[in-house]
């Protein structure tokens, strides 16, 4: 995967969405990240050097001290709206991996020049394709969309996104349900 950018989030307030691209292909999958992840990505992106060295930087530094490398990112899971990641690393006598949130992994992965991977199930639960338009406009087209979905895989979509606490896309959501079971949405008076 290639880092493609970072931008606002449009449907998470106060988060920033990264764009990741296949390397040889045309998805794309977007990956929401908090301000500080955000920062670290993009500086870099930027070829911007802090004058003194974020978290990041300071992990890059101790990887070379104690003669670690980042072989790879891999982004192995997408579950509840959460993305999981692992850091594959090694040293001349060992090889492991970690567990890490996939905002650190990408921004590790940006300074050590570590290639990022994923899986198939990741891309096919969170991949969208970007078309060129009829007049060089760029459409966006979600590999699947809501209204392709049944009543009982929206349910469960449902659940997450309020779980989660990501009321705008629950009610999205929401909205494709009845839609679905031609229902008129019901308007309640809400007092605080």
């Amino acid at each position: 995967m290639d880092v493609v950018g970072i931008t606002y989030s449009q449907i998470q307030a106060g988060a920033y969405a990264l764009l990741l691209k296949q390397h040889d292909g045309d998805l794309r999958v977007p990956i929401v990240v908090g301000v500080p992840e955000a920062q670290a990505i993009a500086m870099r992106l930027e070829h911007v050097i802090p004058p003194r060295p974020l978290s990041h930087d300071l992990m890059v530094s101790m990887f070379h001290a104690f003669g670690i490398s980042l072989d790879e990112v891999l982004i192995y899971k997408f579950s509840d709206g959460v993305f999981m990641s692992r850091l594959k690393l090694s040293t001349n006598e060992q090889d492991m991996e970690l567990e890490s949130r996939t905002s650190d992994a990408i921004a590790l992965a940006l300074r050590t020049n570590a290639p990022i991977y994923t899986t198939q199930e990741v891309l096919d639960k969170t991949g969208f394709l970007i078309k060129e338009g009829e007049q060089g406009k760029v459409a966006v087209k979600p590999k699947r969309e809501l209204s392709d979905m049944t009543v009982e895989e929206l349910q469960k979509k449902l659940n997450r996104a309020v779980k989660l606490e990501k009321y705008e896309l629950a009610a999205s959501i929401q909205k494709a349900i009845n839609e679905k079971l031609g229902n008129e949405p019901k308007t309640e008076e809400i007092s605080e």
